[in-house]
């Protein structure tokens, strides 16, 4: 087949759906690929490095049109784009079927396929080929960035000569893929970072990065189903979202920097951050709403446009953050349109085959031989597991707390007693039958056992390898002791004392390789 890529006519679109390399790794599947001419100009792909790589440019898209059995883009067909593709044609682009019904008709109607990037299922084998995570995750860190531009501070805090600047506090609404991002670069900036989503098995990965996740109290009959949406987000429940929005109210006038980034499939974005919040806030804070181009979850986003609220808010409702990064967005873009073809080529031998029973195939396509097959099935393989809500840890009170260490105390106290007790009656069941000289030795091993013990165990895991010497001294009284035993007449006294000494002489040998090697860390070569 042939593969044709087409420069983007969106106004300010600057992403290309094939670079070079992506199209090298075409080739190795059995295709042939051609480009229009300037398509990957705005992200630095010039017509000459698709030259150079082997891939034939031409002039305009009807040619590209004609000349292509599958057309690849990143913007959904414009109306004239879709009438000119022709029966057979394959067409795979982001295309969001949903709010595109009038275009859907227009492909079945002309015989065409579509696949749509925007509906890969959100499964572990399609992950390679979801296109909305690798631009959200671009979206995320861009929408970081531009929040700095229009943030009057530091992210964050710094004690100078000058005087103290307090942290930013960043609240990330929604913790796919963008929100993910978005926090990770939030708190590499040094910012104090809340997150919410509605999804509360995602509170461990929000904290394991750093950010604190925001915690609501509900019911489980509240949350939203994830699981037969094909992993993405599922309309809130009214009672789930009421009880949001009150905590978001709660948030507004302590937050710098609120960063929206929810989206469900097939609905306008919706509404989480409203007016009344906005005015909450302070003056110089930003909001940037990653759903602009979905409506917005803010009340004030304006798409494609940045505003100032009259209480000095700055609400960015930019449509176009991985545009604005082009050179990358096109590069993972691309891969995401090999890795589909990849599938689409199962024999590695140029022929596509529209395999509908594969799960991924028959999510992503929604025309196909004269009939528009969206919405898909759900996938046979559920994309979320339903899980339980952690439940919040209690903040104890400074009474709880004592109770609580005296109980912990008694417990251990009645533990320690217990072994004591226990230790003395085997003493004096072994003293009644052993002879005085061995309960001598025996006496000394078991206090050195005790000794030691208390000495090492206690001791912090993380300081074990610096006191190697330490354990090294203890090993040499160790040999002295065994050494003087040696010479007893008793012969199960003997065999001890020489255990003693070769245990004891590798622990000083080991650890005196230890500590060298260590030493040598610190030394300049």
């Amino acid at each position: 087949m042939k593969i044709g890529a087409l420069a983007e006519v969106f106004p300010g679109e600057n992403r290309v759906a094939m670079t070079p390399d992506s199209a090298v790794q075409l080739v190795k599947l059995g295709h042939s690929c051609v480009v229009q001419s300037g398509a990957g100009v705005k992200a630095g792909f010039a017509d000459a490095l698709y030259a150079k790589a082997g891939i034939e440019v031409l002039q305009g898209a009807a040619e590209v049109v004609a000349a292509a059995d599958v057309i690849v883009k990143v913007r959904g067909p414009e109306r004239a784009e879709a009438e000119a593709l022709r029966p057979g044609q394959t067409l795979i682009s982001f295309f969001y079927p949903a709010q595109n019904a009038e275009l859907l008709e227009v492909a079945k109607a002309r015989g065409a396929t579509v696949i749509a990037m925007d509906m890969v299922p959100r499964i572990s084998r399609a992950q390679k080929m979801d296109a909305l995570s690798s631009m959200a995750n671009i979206a995320g860190y861009r929408a970081v960035i531009e929040a700095g531009n229009n943030f009057g501070r530091f992210f964050t805090g710094q004690v100078t000569a000058a005087g103290k600047v307090p942290p930013a506090k960043v609240l990330v609404v929604g913790a796919g893929v963008a929100g993910l991002a978005a926090i990770g670069t939030s708190v590499s900036l040094g910012a104090i970072v809340y997150a919410f989503d509605v999804r509360p098995e995602v509170a461990e990965q929000i904290e394991s990065m750093g950010a604190s996740f925001v915690y609501l109290e509900f019911d489980a009959s509240e949350l939203p189903d994830g699981a037969a949406t094909g992993g993405y987000a599922a309309p809130s429940t009214p009672a789930f979202q009421a009880k949001q929005l009150a905590k978001f109210r709660e948030l507004a006038p302590d937050i710098d920097i609120v960063i929206t980034t929810a989206l469900i499939p097939g609905r306008p974005a919706p509404k989480l951050w409203l007016a009344d919040m906005v005015a909450a806030m302070k003056p110089g804070s930003v909001v940037i709403d990653l759903a602009a181009e979905r409506g917005g979850n803010c009340d004030l986003t304006v798409p494609d446009q940045k505003i100032v609220s009259d209480n000095g808010v700055t609400v960015v409702g930019y449509t176009d953050f991985p545009s604005r990064m082009a050179t990358q967005a096109s590069t993972l873009y691309s891969n995401n349109i090999k890795n589909m073809l990849n599938d689409l080529t199962p024999k590695k031998d140029g022929v596509i085959v529209q395999n509908m029973e594969d799960d991924v195939i028959r999510g992503s396509t929604v025309v196909t031989a004269g009939a528009v097959t969206f919405p898909p099935p759900p996938p046979k393989i559920a994309a979320i597991a339903v899980q339980k809500p952690r439940e919040k840890v209690k903040e104890l009170t400074v009474e709880e707390k004592k109770a609580q260490e005296a109980a912990s105390f008694k417990a251990k106290t009645r533990s320690q007693v217990g072994m004591l007790v226990g230790a003395a009656v085997v003493i004096a069941l072994i003293g009644a039958y052993a002879p005085s000289d061995f309960m001598a030795h025996f006496m000394v091993f078991a206090l050195a056992c005790f000794i030691g013990f208390s000495v090492i165990w206690n001791v912090s895991h993380a300081l074990h390898t610096p006191l190697m010497s330490v354990t090294n001294a203890i090993s040499g009284i160790v040999i002295l002791g065994a050494l003087l035993q040696i010479g007893s007449g008793n012969g199960l006294v003997v065999v001890l004392a020489a255990v003693a000494v070769l245990i004891a002489s590798i622990n000083i040998v080991g650890g005196f390789l230890v500590t060298r090697r260590m030493l040598a860390m610190f030394q300049k070569s």
